[in-house]
């Protein structure tokens, strides 16, 4: 990973929000989807994004794409402002951001055959002839373990999970992208195949240096394949740092609250310290969004909105009490990882 190049993607202060239009007796509203969020990715790095469900994280993948187009903020690839791009230049900066969906067989069409499916971005951007791209729809599905002629007269019900996702990983990466999305590609795969998939991505990434956007609800599945990782909670980031010092000495108590429900995990234990349901971010909290189910929340939070500062190299928090003492002092091994200070 290059970390000394300019990012990729720079995300910068991206708004994102709905509408809900008052129906059955349920209350209408605007949805606080995304608030502000930013962040980048450098080249050949894999940013992890988690958070539980419901707190933005794909609605920030669609955003990034344009769709929808966020209501304001920055989306700066490879130099250009993607919110500002229209029409053609709009759709050859696409090209070379590619996504894969959480659920293959929603994201291919049953009725195509697996060749057809791979080739079917290469053709809607006039990408050579038609044994050119024979060609390389053979050299990305052989890429990702897939025997073209025995898989690419299939149609999509005739593939296990995996495989499907492998389809649909090889269309994803047809066109040589530069950054592909992964929202939540994994999650709906058994553990077996969700191994062999994460060994996939990063095999990826090292042939061809490829970025990703690593998006899940699971941060130890998160802390396997990235590099650095982003806990985003009721549209907001509210931690980032390096994937190994995020997952060892958390700073912000909903970090820790998520390592706490990993089951097995080193930091898991039968006393829950989140509490309470995610409120609804049609009506967020004010100042922290979190101290409604926070632990260590003080009268300051509901006032005062915190903002994401650094507090060690390159590890950033969003919160007004952050868990410094756990960042500080070494853990010993007598004690549970991510334990409140006293």
């Amino acid at each position: 990973m290059a970390t000394d190049a300019a990012p990729l993607l720079q995300v910068k202060d991206l708004v994102q929000e709905f509408t809900v239009r008052e129906s059955g007796g349920v209350r209408g509203g605007t949805v606080h989807a995304v608030s502000g969020v930013t962040f980048d990715v450098r080249p050949g790095e894999t940013l992890g994004i988690v958070g539980e469900t419901g707190s933005g994280k794909s609605t920030l993948a669609r955003a990034i794409l344009q769709a929808p187009r966020p209501i304001s903020g920055e989306v700066i690839f490879r130099g250009a402002d993607l919110v500002t791009l229209r029409g053609t230049r709009l759709l050859q900066a696409r090209r070379h951001l590619q996504m894969v969906f959480q659920d293959p067989f929603g994201s291919l069409d049953p009725k195509w055959k697996v060749r057809d499916l791979v080739e079917e971005p290469l053709v809607a951007y006039q990408t050579g002839d038609r044994n050119t791209r024979r060609h390389r729809v053979d050299e990305v599905l052989e890429l990702v373990g897939l025997d073209p002629a025995g898989h690419g007269g299939r149609r999509p019900r005739e593939l296990s999970g995996g495989q499907a996702q492998r389809v649909a990983i090889a269309r994803a990466i047809a066109l040589n992208p530069a950054l592909v999305i992964c929202d939540e590609a994994v999650s709906s795969l058994d553990v077996l195949i969700q191994a062999q998939v994460l060994n996939l991505f990063e095999q990826l990434r090292a042939e061809l240096g490829l970025s990703y956007l690593f998006i899940a609800h699971d941060l130890a599945l998160v802390k396997q394949v990235s590099d650095r990782v982003a806990v985003m909670y009721l549209g907001k980031l509210c931690e980032v740092g390096p994937g190994e010092a995020v997952y060892r000495q958390p700073l912000h108590p909903y970090t820790r609250a998520l390592l706490d429900s990993v089951p097995g995990s080193p930091q898991a234990r039968a006393k829950k310290t989140i509490r309470g349901e995610p409120p609804s971010p049609i009506h967020p909290p004010s100042g922290c969004r979190f101290r409604t189910r926070c632990p260590r929340a003080e009268p300051r939070c509901g006032d005062e909105e915190p903002v994401l500062r650094e507090l060690t190299t390159g590890h950033s928090v969003a919160c007004h009490f952050p868990l410094v003492q756990v960042a500080q002092t070494p853990v010993r091994s007598e004690e549970k990882i991510g334990e409140a200070p006293r």
